[in-house]
Parts: C-alpha cells; structure tokens; sequence
C-alpha cells in the first residue's frame, strides 16, 4: 500500500489549523499543523513533508520570507494562503517561489482540489518530457538536469529549480520557437484556467528571466510577443549524457 502524501498546514489561527488537517486527513493525507516559522521548520525536520500550505500572515515571521527562505533550501510545493483583493501579495508570493496561491476564505474543497493538482503536476510530466527519454536539455549555453531539476549556465554555476519555475521550462523547452499565451501557460502551468487580470504567468516569466540572466527589457531567450503571449526562442538539444 502507497504511503500518504503528507502535508503541512502553517497558519497562526487554531480553529483553521484544525479544520485542515481534520478534513485532509479524512481524504486520505498525513496532515501536519505548525502556527509559525519555528515550528514549520521543526515540521520539516520531523517529518517527509510533501508539500506545505503557508499563510501569508504569521505572527514571527511573514509567509513571504518563509517562502523564500524554504525555495533557496529546497523544491518542495508551497501552496500559499493570500488575504481577499491582496493581488501585490499574490505576485510577490509567485516571486518568492509559490507552486499556486489560494484566496483567503476558501472552501476546504478548493484546498484539497489545489493540492492534488499541484502534487499531480510536481510529479507526472507529459509522455514527451518523461526524464527517462532524455535527461539533460541543452540551449544556448545553458543545462537543465531533468534528474535533479538543477538548471546550469554557460559558467557552470548550477541553480535548483522551484517547482514552478521547472514546469514553465520545461513547457517552454517542448515548445520552442512556438508563441503560447497567457491562457495557456496558466493551464499547462496550474491547471486552471487564468482569471481576470492574473499575472501570475508574467511574474513567473519574469523570474525564469533571472534564473536564465535575460536581461527583461531587451531578452533574448523568453522573449515577449505583443498581444500574444512568449516564445522561447533558441534551439534545444538533448541528451542522455552529462556534455
């Protein structure tokens, strides 16, 4: 029998904390609850975390920093709880390394829709994109290890990849030369359709611009299409073996 995925609910409120692991629990999850940074991290160390669900809000230290600090140690899935109409805290989350974000109240449904999604993405790829066939993706100059999900430069300094930011590489890697838009990037991306007015797409772009140094105002790898959408623009090799 396949062990349960475990998931780790960080909220400072009790009753939400309750709630949530009461109700992933009755869906078949090892559900863990942390009020704060230092119990997260405790969390983390105790257990084989599969992915966390982080509020914004936390009495020692904001959502957004665990965040950061959680994405420069580790790939794990975040799924991070934003406060209603806080749209600068949704981007700034996608910045920081959120796999998805979610609205603050929210049907514990929805929560446990996200998360299967999410769990779902990090882990199945399309049958083209399956590590097995070709593990190392090469362009210009740059190398993505879909093994470790490490992406390294023309220098050889290699980086980890947040989930996120693997995904949109690795749409854009089986697409190159070709425009996708918004719509579908946030589909293939998140597996929902884009709402009205979401950015998301554009900050995880603009992040992926970083990881790659394209300069953002004159880029010449993601490049932008007015109108339409983004085109990665480079040839791709690929290959079984470390170049």
């Amino acid at each position: 029998m396949d062990k349960p995925d475990s998931i780790l609910i960080v909220d400072d409120d009790p009753e939400i904390r309750r709630l949530l692991v009461d109700y992933l629990a009755r869906n078949s999850f090892d559900a863990y609850a942390a009020r704060d940074g230092r119990e997260m991290w405790q969390a983390l160390e105790r257990h084989a975390i599969d992915l966390v669900v982080l509020d914004l809000m936390l009495p020692d230290t904001d959502g957004l920093t665990l965040c950061r600090d959680l994405r420069a140690k580790s790939s794990l899935p975040v799924l991070m709880l934003t406060a209603r109409g806080e749209e600068t805290d949704r981007i700034i989350g996608i910045e920081m390394g959120a796999d998805d974000y979610l609205v603050k109240p929210f049907n514990p449904r929805e929560l446990l829709a996200r998360i299967k999604s999410i769990l779902r993405r990090t882990r199945a790829l399309p049958p083209n994109l399956r590590p097995e066939q070709a593990r190392y993706l090469s362009f210009s100059g740059w190398t993505l290890d879909t093994a470790s999900r490490l992406l390294s430069a023309p220098d050889g300094v290699a980086t980890p990849l947040s989930g996120g930011e693997y995904r949109l590489l690795r749409i854009l890697l089986d697409h190159p030369n070709r425009v996708l838009n918004r719509d579908q990037l946030t589909e293939l991306i998140h597996g929902r359709e884009a709402e009205a007015y979401d950015r998301a797409i554009d900050v995880q772009i603009s992040r992926l611009r970083q990881r790659l140094r394209d300069d953002s105002r004159e880029p010449e790898l993601i490049k932008t299409v007015r109108g339409e959408g983004y085109v990665l623009a480079t040839t791709i090799e690929a290959r079984n073996a470390c170049a």
